[in-house]
């Protein structure tokens, strides 16, 4: 089974899975080797890791296929990526999901802001027309090699014209193709009550410090949520955990207060047994 299969079947399973972020290789093997069965690559998480900035539309398409390939490469999940609005037409869209299919990723989603896009919980979001979005959504659809391979529609209409519109855009999404519909942003239980009912997969994303409450995935799954996103949490904890060894660096002059992975646990995590074992092999 594809992997693209794979990540059907978690959709269509409607269990309110849990999926957290990734920014680059070594945390997606972090958030593979502790079990869970998905990773999201985040738009915003490869844009504060790979060139240090606010989730703004400054990457470009070519950096994230090229951190989707690395991520591919070093596990064996679906990674379901964030290719941000297609960067630029339907036929930009329709490229953009050939190259990120090429590159390994199981999902894509896109969504409806204007480009360059910022973080789905910033201030001063402008969306494209609900029929430029949709010819987005067929021209991604279109442009699928394999047909298990999961399309993700966001809007981000609820801060520009409001829950109901979001919710006709998402009916509209589906309609064009989309497997999953991501209404982005939700500000209170009863806006995410009224997404969850809706008939097919959604996603609710938890950001810690956003715009959306944060719920537990017991009531998420209850309100009808298929997928849950932690899109930064483990990469926002990683670096948490960097400021504090640097600052005790800064302050003690020596690591031995510093908590940090034990060197066997780091080169089991990097595969330094099997490249060991792999070496030997041609010796």
């Amino acid at each position: 089974m594809s992997l693209a299969a794979q990540l059907k079947q978690i959709v269509e399973r409607d269990k309110a899975t849990i999926v957290p972020g990734a920014s680059n290789a070594i945390l997606a093997r972090v958030i593979e080797e502790t079990g869970f069965p998905l990773i999201f690559l985040s738009g915003a998480g490869i844009a504060n890791w790979k060139i240090g900035l606010a989730d703004y539309g400054l990457t470009t398409m070519t950096e994230l296929v090229e951190v989707t390939r690395e991520v591919t490469s070093a596990v064996n999940i679906p990674v379901l990526v964030d290719a941000d609005t297609g960067f630029g037409n339907p036929l930009n869209v329709w490229r953009t999901v050939r190259e990120f299919e090429k590159a390994g990723a199981a999902g894509i989603m896109i969504e409806d802001q204007v480009f360059p896009k910022r973080c789905g919980h910033f201030d001063n979001k402008q969306i494209i027309s609900t029929h430029e979005m949709v010819q987005k959504v067929r021209a991604a659809v279109d442009a699928k090699v394999d047909p298990d391979l999961v399309i993700v529609a966001r809007t981000d209409a609820i801060a520009v014209e409001g829950i109901d519109a979001a919710i006709e855009r998402a009916h509209q999404y589906r309609e064009a193709g989309a497997d999953v519909t991501f209404i982005e942003a939700p500000r209170n239980l009863e806006q995410m009550e009224r997404i969850g009912k809706l008939p097919w997969p959604q996603v609710a994303n938890m950001v810690e410090g956003g715009k959306t409450p944060i719920r537990p995935r017991e009531e998420l799954a209850r309100l009808g949520f298929s997928l849950i996103y932690y899109a930064n949490a483990v990469p926002r904890a990683a670096l948490h955990a960097a400021f504090s060894a640097a600052r005790t660096l800064m302050s003690d002059g020596t690591s031995d207060n510093i908590e940090m992975l034990s060197w066997s646990d780091r080169q089991s995590l990097v595969k330094l047994p099997e490249l060991s074992a792999l070496e030997k092999r041609y010796e």
